[in-house]
Parts: structure tokens; C-alpha cells; sequence
């Protein structure tokens, strides 16, 4: 068993900057176009070749740069499982645990992202940061109250994504943190 804390990792937004204009796509980013099983669940009984695919950008450094992160990695993405087939190969990542949501996309009564509490469920007290690009301050402070150890959220503009300085902060925050 690793003693490294997670890094509880978004695709959308973060490793796919999906909200960057059609226009602007970033530097660095190469254009994929998939179709997800969970895409083509939602046209059951239609041909693959008439849905619409999901268009990715992914900057393939992003792989590498996990990976000299002091972390162990964990998909924490509505792509669940489907990260390992679809992203985890055009960034050059191993296949990674996921968190498998029992529920997706629901109003909290609390206000919070609806991954908060599995998510911190799923952790078990362990060490984490979570990257996504939907976190508000109260999931912070949920987190601050519920998880009994380091937790931090790093909330990553969905326009952009993961940037060099990002990863510079998340080595620091584990060196800080945990002394890792």
C-alpha cells in the first residue's frame, strides 16, 4: 500500500480545458474526437457514425507531469472508469483507480458538487487534493470539517486547464502538507 496522498483528478476542465473558445485552442493541445460509451448510451438504437462526438483537447506533457507528482493518482471524473480508455492513453498515464459514483449530477441539500461527500468518503481519512474545475468555497469548508486528515481543493479554470505553475503548487502543497 502506497503512503503517497491522492490526487483526485477531474478530466473536464482540467486535462480537457472544454470551455477555451473553438477558436483559441491551447498551445499544446491536440484535437481528439470520441465517442465514450456513456455518450452512446444516450442514444440507444442509433448508428455510432450519427452521434455526435465528444471533442477533447489534451495536451499529451500533462502525463508525465502527473506522474513526477508525489501523488497517487485517482480519476475522480463523471468519465469514471471510461478515463482509462479514452485519456489515460493520449497522456501516457497507467490505468488509474476511479471513483465509480453512485449517482451523478444530483442537487446536494447542502449546496455541495455532487462528487463532495463520496468523494470524501471514498478517501478513508487518507491525504488528498482534489483538482476539478467546478469546486466552490463550501465543498472546501465541508472537506475542512469532515475529512479527519490534509485535504485541499484546487479548483482549475475550465477555459485553460492544468498549467505548469499548477503543477509547481500541487508538488509544494504535498511537500508542505506532508513532507513528500
Amino acid at each position: 500500500m502506497t503512503t503517497l496522498p491522492l490526487l483526485l483528478l477531474d478530466v473536464d476542465g482540467p486535462l480537457n480545458p472544454f470551455a477555451a473558445q473553438p477558436s483559441e485552442q491551447p498551445t499544446g493541445y491536440g484535437t481528439h474526437h470520441v465517442r465514450p460509451d456513456f455518450l452512446l448510451a444516450r442514444f440507444p438504437g442509433k448508428p455510432l457514425e450519427e452521434v455526435e462526438p465528444i471533442r477533447l483537447w489534451i495536451n499529451p506533457d500533462h502525463g508525465p507531469r502527473l506522474l513526477g507528482l508525489p501523488f497517487e493518482l485517482v480519476w475522480a471524473t463523471a468519465w469514471k472508469g471510461e478515463a482509462n480508455t479514452w485519456i489515460g492513453p493520449l497522456v501516457g498515464l497507467p490505468e488509474l483507480p476511479f471513483i465509480a459514483w453512485p449517482k451523478m449530477f444530483h442537487e446536494d441539500p447542502d449546496g455541495l458538487h455532487w462528487k463532495t461527500r463520496v468523494l470524501v468518503e471514498w478517501a478513508a481519512g487518507r491525504p488528498f487534493v482534489w483538482v476539478d474545475d467546478e469546486l466552490g468555497p463550501q465543498d472546501t469548508e465541508w472537506i475542512a470539517a469532515n475529512h479527519p486528515g490534509p485535504a485541499a481543493t484546487y479548483r482549475i479554470h475550465p477555459g485553460v486547464g492544468l498549467r505548469a505553475e499548477d503543477f509547481d503548487t500541487l508538488r509544494e502543497w504535498a511537500r508542505t502538507e506532508l513532507g513528500a
